[in-house]
């Protein structure tokens, strides 16, 4: 086969970022590369692909149903259609009809956040009408329930890094309120990894990423209660046409979840035993410090910090960029580079890589 960074011209990339889509997310596993394969050189009769694998993956998660869609972003709209709709077709057909009048979706103020594409986006494309409740900085179930009207269809949850943590009511807290009102919890867990203590909580609609912690092809998963997910269903002959998921991804996801399950992703303890040394080589370099830090979202993920020192010629938002400017580009997560904090996320990072990261940094920073 070509080298395909030299036939396209293509930088090669160390991603030290994460699971994200802006680097193609993961890395796929062969069994779910071998289940695409065989989706690519096979014919199915869809509807009844999506149904039998959705309800394989229900079974391994003890959910009422379930249903691969193309992305998380689109299992978002199209949840929030099929509730607006009721599973009526004539909804489907017609979606932004004056006759569906409730459409209010309540959310935390805190959880109106940009993931790549803002949160208020995907509710406003499957006909959604944004409520924010609470405050950027604090969100209480009060804050919810005064916000839920009789033209709401639902409350939904974000949980995830790039939401607001401090004085946030919890998942259960939501529900609880959502259920007060006879509402659906619609559970944006994109990136998250426990997808059974979802199912154990009682959330009706969880949506997820299937490329970011679930290592599987460009893909979505929805799954929670059957009559939500059946009118889910229902969009692909409406607004979900432009959002259609291929075979090949579904098998795909679908032999990744399974291997997920088995297997898992890779424990706590076995980050932070990769990162000591990586680490320590980090803390040889002038003008920085740093250490292993836990994922603000609380997930068992581990990452380097790197502080760069008040006295440092150049600042972490430099830093960050003269990584990138290289061959392999390293990307890096920059979400507190005002902050003069650089973090490394080595679960895709390799010991080359890391040592890879450490020598171009001795370029930008100098010798210690």
């Amino acid at each position: 086969m070509a080298d395909v960074y030299s036939e396209y011209q293509l930088k090669h990339v160390i991603n030290a970022s994460g699971k994200m889509t802006i680097l193609g997310v993961s890395k796929v596993p062969e069994v779910a590369i071998d289940a695409q394969r065989f989706g690519d050189t096979h014919f199915f009769e869809i509807a009844d692909l999506v149904d039998q694998t959705g309800a394989f993956i229900a079974k391994q998660l003890g959910a009422e149903g379930a249903v691969v869609v193309n992305s998380a972003s689109a299992g978002i709209a199209e949840a929030i259609a099929g509730l607006i709709g009721h599973g009526e077709r004539y909804h489907a057909y017609h979606p932004f009809d004056t006759r569906y009048q409730k459409r209010e979706i309540v959310m935390p103020k805190g959880h109106n956040v940009d993931y790549g594409a803002p949160e208020e986006v995907m509710i406003e494309l499957g006909g959604g009408h944004l409520v924010e409740a609470g405050y950027a900085n604090m969100c209480t179930p009060e804050h919810v329930d005064m916000m839920i009207t009789d033209q709401a269809v639902a409350v939904l949850y974000v949980k995830s890094h790039h939401a607001v943590q401090k004085s946030m009511l919890t998942i259960k807290e939501a529900l609880d309120v959502a259920h007060a009102h006879q509402l659906p919890l619609i559970l944006d867990a994109a990136a998250e990894e426990d997808l059974k203590q979802y199912v154990d909580m009682g959330v009706d609609i969880v949506i997820f990423s299937g490329a970011k912690a679930l290592e599987g092809p460009a893909s979505g998963l929805v799954f929670g209660k059957k009559q939500y997910i059946d009118w889910l269903k229902l969009q692909s002959v409406g607004i979900g046409r432009a959002m259609k998921i291929g075979k090949e991804n579904i098998l795909g996801f679908t032999a990744a979840l399974t291997h997920y399950l088995e297997v898992g992703s890779e424990s706590g303890e076995d980050m932070k035993k990769r990162l000591t040394p990586f680490v320590d080589a980090l803390n040889d370099l002038p003008h920085i410090h740093v250490t292993a830090v836990q994922d603000s979202a609380g997930r068992e993920i581990y990452r380097a910090a790197l502080s760069v020192d008040e006295d440092s010629p150049k600042n972490a938002k430099q830093i960050t960029t003269e990584l990138k400017s290289g061959d392999p580009a390293i990307y890096t997560r920059e979400y507190r580079a005002n902050e003069g904090i650089i973090e490394f996320d080595i679960r895709a990072v390799d010991q080359a890589e890391m040592d890879a990261i450490t020598s171009r940094l001795q370029e930008i920073l100098g010798e210690k």
